[in-house]
Formats: C-alpha cells, sequence, structure tokens
C-alpha cells in the first residue's frame, strides 16, 4: 500500500487489529518510480540506481514491521492459516470505547 490507501486499510493508526503482509509487498509513502523522479529530478541520469535502492530500502515490508506497523510478515502459503488463527483470537473480542460527549451535528 502506498501513502493514503495504507491509512484506510486498518492500519494499526486506525485501531485495526492485525496487520499481516507476505514478504513481496510493498509499503511506503510513495511508489519508487514517483519518488526517484521527485528526489533526482535535477540528475535524470543517476534514477535507474536510485529506484532500485530505494525498492530496496523503502518498498518492502520489513521497514514497517520494525516500526511496528505490521503485526507479521509471512508466507503467502500460510495465509489461511494465520487469518483463521487471528479471527478466532479476536471471535469473543470486547470493544471498550469511551462514551460519547458529543454529537455530530447535521450541517
Amino acid at each position: 500500500a502506498y501513502g493514503g490507501a495504507q491509512c484506510v486499510m486498518s492500519s494499526k493508526q486506525l485501531r485495526g487489529d492485525v496487520n499481516l503482509a507476505w514478504p513481496t509487498a510493498e509499503l511506503a509513502v510513495m511508489g519508487a518510480k514517483g519518488a526517484v523522479e521527485i528526489l533526482w529530478r535535477k540528475d535524470p541520469a543517476g534514477r535507474a540506481s536510485a529506484e532500485s535502492e530505494y525498492n530496496r530500502v523503502f518498498a518492502n515490508p520489513l521497514p514497517a514491521a520494525q516500526r511496528g506497523y505490521l503485526d507479521d510478515i509471512i508466507a503467502p502459503s500460510d495465509t489461511r492459516r494465520r487469518i483463521i488463527e487471528e479471527l478466532e483470537i479476536l471471535q469473543h473480542k470486547k470493544l471498550a470505547n469511551p462514551a460519547k460527549k458529543h454529537d455530530n451535528m447535521p450541517l
């Protein structure tokens, strides 16, 4: 997921319960091509190597997992089993939201 898309796909920042990713997942602020075009706009010759470096450093799930945005990086073959396990754990989850102080006025 890139940028704003990650936020709306049940991210930890929006209280998502479980976040799993495959090793081939890409989680970054933006795609490598767009980022390199912005960062290397004055030096087009270095874009090719910069794009591969951006992919290696940023466009993989490891930095997100290290920062706590992902619970685990799983093999695609483990996906079904892990989803079942996580849903079984969450089956009896009780939400504890604070009481509302104010309503949302219709405008």
